[in-house]
Protein backbone atom coordinates (compact mmCIF):
# COMPACT_ATOMS: atom_id res chain seq x y z
CA UNK A 1 0.00 0.00 0.00
CA UNK A 2 2.81 2.14 1.01
CA UNK A 3 4.27 1.51 -2.37
CA UNK A 4 1.30 2.40 -4.37
CA UNK A 5 0.82 5.64 -2.34
CA UNK A 6 4.57 6.94 -2.84
CA UNK A 7 4.34 5.59 -6.50
CA UNK A 8 0.83 7.81 -7.19
CA UNK A 9 1.98 10.73 -5.27
CA UNK A 10 5.56 11.41 -7.05
CA UNK A 11 3.43 10.65 -10.70
CA UNK A 12 1.17 13.59 -9.32
CA UNK A 13 3.52 15.91 -7.75
CA UNK A 14 6.39 15.20 -10.12
CA UNK A 15 8.98 14.10 -7.80
CA UNK A 16 11.95 12.43 -8.57
CA UNK A 17 13.52 8.99 -6.85
CA UNK A 18 17.05 9.54 -7.24
CA UNK A 19 18.48 6.50 -9.55
CA UNK A 20 21.41 3.83 -8.25
CA UNK A 21 24.57 4.52 -9.23
CA UNK A 22 25.57 2.85 -12.23
CA UNK A 23 29.37 2.71 -12.70
CA UNK A 24 29.47 2.75 -16.65
CA UNK A 25 27.49 6.67 -16.40
CA UNK A 26 30.18 7.47 -13.57
CA UNK A 27 33.09 6.57 -15.80
CA UNK A 28 31.40 7.88 -19.18
CA UNK A 29 31.25 11.31 -17.33
CA UNK A 30 34.18 11.40 -15.80
CA UNK A 31 35.85 10.41 -19.37
CA UNK A 32 33.52 13.27 -20.99
CA UNK A 33 34.83 15.87 -18.17
CA UNK A 34 38.38 14.95 -19.05
CA UNK A 35 37.27 15.67 -22.73
CA UNK A 36 36.03 18.67 -22.55
CA UNK A 37 38.95 19.73 -20.14
CA UNK A 38 41.21 18.97 -22.64
CA UNK A 39 40.05 21.01 -25.27
CA UNK A 40 39.41 23.78 -23.17
CA UNK A 41 35.64 23.69 -22.87
CA UNK A 42 33.74 24.71 -20.26
CA UNK A 43 33.12 22.18 -17.91
CA UNK A 44 29.58 22.98 -16.02
CA UNK A 45 26.70 20.94 -14.74
CA UNK A 46 24.10 21.00 -17.64
CA UNK A 47 27.14 21.12 -20.36
CA UNK A 48 28.44 17.64 -18.68
CA UNK A 49 26.01 16.10 -19.04
CA UNK A 50 24.73 17.02 -22.14
CA UNK A 51 24.40 14.26 -25.31
CA UNK A 52 24.58 11.19 -22.24
CA UNK A 53 20.69 10.31 -21.56
CA UNK A 54 21.92 11.39 -17.85
CA UNK A 55 20.42 14.37 -15.72
CA UNK A 56 21.86 16.87 -13.86
CA UNK A 57 20.92 15.18 -10.88
CA UNK A 58 23.20 12.01 -11.76
CA UNK A 59 26.41 14.25 -10.90
CA UNK A 60 24.68 14.77 -7.35
CA UNK A 61 24.35 10.79 -7.36
CA UNK A 62 27.96 10.16 -8.91
CA UNK A 63 29.92 12.72 -7.54
CA UNK A 64 27.84 14.58 -4.73
CA UNK A 65 28.54 17.78 -7.35
CA UNK A 66 30.80 19.35 -9.13
CA UNK A 67 33.65 19.40 -6.94
CA UNK A 68 33.78 15.83 -6.60
CA UNK A 69 33.82 15.29 -10.33
CA UNK A 70 37.49 17.57 -10.72
CA UNK A 71 38.22 14.85 -7.74
CA UNK A 72 37.09 11.57 -9.67
CA UNK A 73 38.75 13.17 -12.99
CA UNK A 74 42.26 13.60 -11.58
CA UNK A 75 41.92 10.04 -9.54
CA UNK A 76 40.12 7.98 -12.59
CA UNK A 77 44.04 8.12 -14.71
CA UNK A 78 45.78 6.77 -11.20
CA UNK A 79 43.09 3.81 -11.09
CA UNK A 80 43.65 2.60 -14.71
CA UNK A 81 47.51 2.80 -14.14
CA UNK A 82 47.29 1.21 -10.86
CA UNK A 83 45.45 -2.09 -12.98
CA UNK A 84 48.11 -1.66 -15.23
CA UNK A 85 50.77 -2.25 -13.18
CA UNK A 86 48.64 -4.79 -10.46
CA UNK A 87 48.54 -7.12 -13.91
CA UNK A 88 52.56 -7.27 -14.52
CA UNK A 89 53.82 -10.81 -13.41
CA UNK A 90 57.19 -9.91 -11.19
CA UNK A 91 59.83 -11.79 -12.61
CA UNK A 92 63.14 -13.37 -11.61
CA UNK A 93 65.41 -10.22 -12.86
CA UNK A 94 63.85 -7.14 -11.42
CA UNK A 95 65.53 -4.44 -13.59
CA UNK A 96 63.27 -6.39 -16.02
CA UNK A 97 60.31 -5.77 -13.88
CA UNK A 98 61.20 -1.71 -13.76
CA UNK A 99 61.08 -1.80 -17.19
CA UNK A 100 58.08 -3.15 -17.52
CA UNK A 101 56.66 -0.54 -15.29
CA UNK A 102 57.64 2.46 -17.04
CA UNK A 103 56.22 0.44 -20.23
CA UNK A 104 52.77 0.02 -18.72
CA UNK A 105 53.46 4.06 -17.09
CA UNK A 106 53.63 5.34 -20.80
CA UNK A 107 50.75 2.94 -22.46
CA UNK A 108 48.74 3.58 -19.34
CA UNK A 109 48.97 7.69 -20.72
CA UNK A 110 49.12 6.96 -24.36
CA UNK A 111 45.29 4.77 -24.02
CA UNK A 112 43.77 7.90 -21.86
CA UNK A 113 45.43 10.89 -22.63
CA UNK A 114 43.37 13.46 -21.96
CA UNK A 115 43.21 11.55 -17.92
CA UNK A 116 46.74 11.33 -17.59
CA UNK A 117 46.74 15.54 -18.09
CA UNK A 118 44.47 15.60 -15.61
CA UNK A 119 46.22 13.39 -13.13
CA UNK A 120 48.69 15.94 -12.57
CA UNK A 121 46.51 18.79 -11.96
CA UNK A 122 46.95 19.62 -8.43
CA UNK A 123 44.48 22.03 -8.40
CA UNK A 124 41.90 19.40 -7.45
CA UNK A 125 42.13 16.89 -5.51
CA UNK A 126 42.39 13.13 -5.02
CA UNK A 127 39.66 10.89 -4.22
CA UNK A 128 42.04 8.44 -2.89
CA UNK A 129 45.47 9.75 -2.91
CA UNK A 130 47.21 6.82 -1.00
CA UNK A 131 45.79 4.47 -4.15
CA UNK A 132 47.58 7.32 -6.26
CA UNK A 133 51.07 7.03 -4.03
CA UNK A 134 50.79 3.21 -4.48
CA UNK A 135 51.07 3.34 -8.32
CA UNK A 136 54.54 4.93 -6.97
CA UNK A 137 55.38 2.93 -4.63
CA UNK A 138 55.18 -0.45 -6.92
CA UNK A 139 58.27 1.64 -8.52
CA UNK A 140 60.28 2.53 -5.30
CA UNK A 141 59.99 -1.59 -4.51
CA UNK A 142 60.61 -2.65 -7.51
CA UNK A 143 64.11 -0.58 -7.59
CA UNK A 144 65.08 -1.63 -4.18
CA UNK A 145 64.37 -5.20 -5.01
CA UNK A 146 67.23 -4.27 -7.93
CA UNK A 147 69.27 -2.60 -5.45
CA UNK A 148 69.19 -5.46 -3.06
CA UNK A 149 69.70 -8.10 -5.47
CA UNK A 150 73.16 -6.40 -6.30
CA UNK A 151 72.14 -4.88 -9.96
CA UNK A 152 72.54 -1.70 -8.22
CA UNK A 153 74.74 0.02 -6.01
CA UNK A 154 74.32 -0.93 -2.19
CA UNK A 155 73.88 3.13 -0.95
CA UNK A 156 71.28 4.26 -3.52
CA UNK A 157 67.47 5.53 -1.96
CA UNK A 158 65.13 3.89 -4.33
CA UNK A 159 62.79 6.72 -3.78
CA UNK A 160 65.14 8.91 -5.53
CA UNK A 161 65.66 6.78 -8.41
CA UNK A 162 62.44 6.18 -8.91
CA UNK A 163 61.46 9.80 -9.22
CA UNK A 164 64.18 10.77 -11.37
CA UNK A 165 62.72 7.09 -13.40
CA UNK A 166 59.00 8.51 -12.80
CA UNK A 167 60.48 12.23 -14.38
CA UNK A 168 62.16 10.77 -17.43
CA UNK A 169 59.00 8.35 -18.05
CA UNK A 170 56.52 11.31 -17.80
CA UNK A 171 58.13 13.85 -20.40
CA UNK A 172 58.57 11.14 -22.70
CA UNK A 173 54.36 10.21 -22.10
CA UNK A 174 53.99 14.11 -21.98
CA UNK A 175 55.82 14.68 -25.33
CA UNK A 176 54.18 11.45 -27.12
CA UNK A 177 50.82 12.47 -26.27
CA UNK A 178 51.59 16.14 -27.61
CA UNK A 179 52.90 14.93 -30.63
CA UNK A 180 56.25 16.31 -30.38
CA UNK A 181 57.94 12.72 -29.97
CA UNK A 182 56.28 10.23 -32.61
CA UNK A 183 55.33 7.16 -30.83
CA UNK A 184 57.36 4.45 -32.53
CA UNK A 185 60.80 6.49 -30.48
CA UNK A 186 59.16 6.35 -27.48
CA UNK A 187 60.45 2.24 -26.64
CA UNK A 188 64.20 2.92 -27.93
CA UNK A 189 64.08 6.46 -25.92
CA UNK A 190 63.25 4.98 -22.84
CA UNK A 191 65.34 2.50 -22.66
CA UNK A 192 68.50 4.79 -23.22
CA UNK A 193 67.16 7.32 -21.02
CA UNK A 194 66.38 4.43 -18.20
CA UNK A 195 69.81 2.69 -18.90
CA UNK A 196 71.83 5.98 -18.47
CA UNK A 197 69.63 6.31 -14.76
CA UNK A 198 70.69 2.76 -13.72
CA UNK A 199 73.86 2.94 -14.67
CA UNK A 200 74.71 6.01 -12.87
CA UNK A 201 73.33 4.34 -9.39
CA UNK A 202 75.86 1.46 -9.68
CA UNK A 203 74.50 -0.32 -12.81
CA UNK A 204 76.19 -2.27 -15.83
CA UNK A 205 75.11 -0.29 -18.79
CA UNK A 206 74.97 -4.14 -20.60
CA UNK A 207 72.98 -5.97 -18.32
CA UNK A 208 70.35 -2.59 -17.46
CA UNK A 209 69.83 -2.01 -21.10
CA UNK A 210 69.12 -5.86 -21.86
CA UNK A 211 66.94 -6.23 -18.80
CA UNK A 212 65.01 -3.06 -19.65
CA UNK A 213 64.49 -3.91 -23.22
CA UNK A 214 63.15 -6.92 -22.12
CA UNK A 215 60.26 -5.28 -19.67
CA UNK A 216 59.45 -3.05 -22.19
CA UNK A 217 58.86 -6.47 -24.44
CA UNK A 218 56.64 -7.97 -21.86
CA UNK A 219 54.39 -4.98 -21.98
CA UNK A 220 54.34 -4.20 -26.01
CA UNK A 221 54.98 -7.03 -27.64
CA UNK A 222 52.50 -9.70 -25.49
Amino acid sequence: MTTLWLSHSNAMYGWQVPKAADPALRTALVERAAQMLARREPVTLRALVAGTGASTMAVYTHFGGMPGVWRAVRQEGFVRLGERLAALEPTADPVRDVGALGAAYVTSGLAAPDLYRAMFDTQAELEDAPAADRTFGVLVSAIARARDEGRLAPDGDPAVLATRFWVTGHGLTSLAIGGVLPRGELREHAVELTTALLVAAGGRADACRASLAAGWADVLDA
